[in-house]
């Protein structure tokens, strides 16, 4: 009976120490609550981006992400009014942009994607060879027709039908449109002169289509025989496009895939790179010296301020949040990148973001990065 008695409190006990231990968590810890952060811009990376932040919410459950892929431009817009965390765009601040924002600002480039030449020609899934001067007159207008001389004769194992193109473009502000219109500037001086670059162009040719973000044109080009439009290659891949090789400066015809993606990184991205805070708009990865890498290759970068307390509703919580989050991407968030063809950030460039998000303050105090 003694034995039994000396169970019973043993019992009662160690029942007291476990509520006291929960006890003592419970007020130790209290639940983090959840920081939302509000992000917008970019097409072209958002499944990288978009994986990125599946990921990281798994890492940081009290961290949620929302990202609208809604374009470069509107993303840059967004920022300028600040209505978002953080912006995201394939193309850098043009001086005009920068005069524009409230608050000085900084370039975080976060991956690097190729964008693909994509067509829908029935009868032929691959092996299409075009120059960037026929893709130039293809936007022009001047090319009209699938079985031009000039295709052709770059074609010769293949049939092209007599069958008038449509060319399939962006029509909201894009920064998949800046790097194209950027790369046809450089390789067709009546481009250049005619057309130049932008997020935003004027479009020429009568039997064109517009469609808004990488995923619309991509759509557009697969439910419209005869069509051409440029997407980046991981939309590329995702619709199961039939994608260009495009003749590069060394007079190779490169296939859009991440080891000529790679190439073009290594061959011009290794040096000469401005700092976070600097313009951006002079760096180019297009028509790089390597002769086995695409030609049409860049750099996607992620905005921000430099001083969060400029946002509207900015929290200590959430500026370390995003600066975090951010902190990952460049770092443990660029594993995700190669199985959705982005390449990775060379280790230079991964220092220049380093330094770029421990300037980002929140009322003039560094954060914590990790």
């Amino acid at each position: 009976m003694k034995t039994k008695y000396l169970i019973i409190i043993a019992i009662i006990a160690i029942a007291i120490i476990i509520g006291g231990v929960f006890a003592y968590i419970s007020i130790q810890s209290p639940s983090t609550p959840t920081v939302i952060i509000n992000s917008a811009g970019a097409t072209f990376p958002y499944p990288f981006l978009n994986a990125t932040i599946t990921e990281y919410v798994t890492i940081k459950p009290n961290v949620q992400i929302n990202y609208q892929p809604v374009g470069s431009g509107s993303g840059i817009n967004s920022l300028t009014a600040k209505t978002v965390d953080f912006a995201a765009s394939d193309a850098p601040l043009t001086a005009n942009q920068t005069v524009q924002l409230p608050s000085p600002a900084v370039h975080i480039p976060e991956t690097i994607g190729a964008v693909t030449i994509a067509y829908n020609l029935p009868g032929i899934s691959g092996g299409l060879r075009l120059t960037g001067d026929i893709v130039s007159k293809i936007y022009l207008g001047t090319i009209t027709n699938w079985n031009d001389p000039s295709i052709t004769a770059l074609n010769p194992t293949s049939t092209l039908p007599n069958h008038l193109i449509t060319t399939v473009h962006r029509s909201d502000s894009s920064g998949t449109t800046n790097v194209f219109t950027k790369y046809l500037s450089n390789v067709s001086s009546t481009w250049h002169d005619k057309v130049g670059s932008g997020t935003s162009v004027q479009w020429q040719g009568s039997n064109a289509l517009g469609a808004s973000g990488n995923a619309n044109v991509a759509s557009t080009v697969n439910q419209t025989q005869y069509a051409v439009g440029y997407v980046e290659l991981a939309y590329a891949l995702q619709n199961g496009m039939s994608v260009a090789s495009i003749q590069n400066p060394a007079g190779n015809f490169i296939a859009p895939s991440l080891t000529a993606t790679n190439l073009a990184v290594q061959s011009g991205a290794s040096h000469g790179l401005p700092s976070g805070d600097q313009s951006w708009t002079s760096v180019s990865l297009l028509n790089t010296a390597d002769p086995q890498a695409y030609p049409i290759v860049s750099f996607t970068y992620l905005l921000e301020y430099k001083e969060l307390n400029i946002i509207p509703g900015m929290t200590q919580a959430k500026a370390t949040a995003v600066v975090q989050y951010m902190w990952y991407v460049v770092h443990d968030g660029q594993n995700l990148g190669p199985s959705l063809q982005y390449a990775k950030l060379p280790a230079n460039v991964v220092t220049i973001d380093e330094t770029t998000i421990k300037s980002i303050t929140y009322n003039g105090q560094t954060l914590p990065v990790t």
